[in-house]
């Protein structure tokens, strides 16, 4: 089974309380899932990785074996691409942990989209920070 998972990562301040979504899609665009949490304080650019982490590990759960990601950050995704190197400490980790989740399935992508193609992902990050 394909997914494509939209993921976003998002904090207030930078760092600040931040969030994470991922929405699973089938193949045809029907949604499988969608979820949004808080992830306590952070960076943007670790949000958006902690979001990535989320987003496989449903594919993952609901049994895909083909995963498209689309995030709205490029740096990250051009991270996990390999086109732009990881620097920092903390991110090399979550970076580590993304390549290693990844290993699970017969293929993968990630692409970059403008936020604006990412409004559901958006939708639940900015749900989570405003919520109880």
């Amino acid at each position: 089974m394909k997914v494509v998972v939209n993921v976003d990562g998002g904090a207030r301040g930078n760092p600040g309380p931040a969030a994470i979504a991922a929405v699973v899609q089938d193949a045809g665009g029907a949604v499988l899932e969608e979820r949004g949490e808080r992830i306590g304080r952070a960076t943007n650019n670790v949000a958006e990785y902690r979001a990535l982490l989320l987003g496989i590990e449903r594919a993952a759960a609901l049994g895909a074996g083909e995963l498209e990601l689309v995030g709205d950050s490029e740096l990250v995704v051009k991270q996990v691409k390999g086109e732009y190197k990881v620097k920092d400490a903390t991110m090399r980790e979550l970076h580590a942990q993304v390549k290693a989740a990844l290993r699970d399935f017969e293929s993968w992508s990630i692409r970059h989209v403008h936020r604006e193609h990412n409004a559901e992902a958006d939708r639940l990050v900015n749900n989570a920070l405003d919520g109880p």
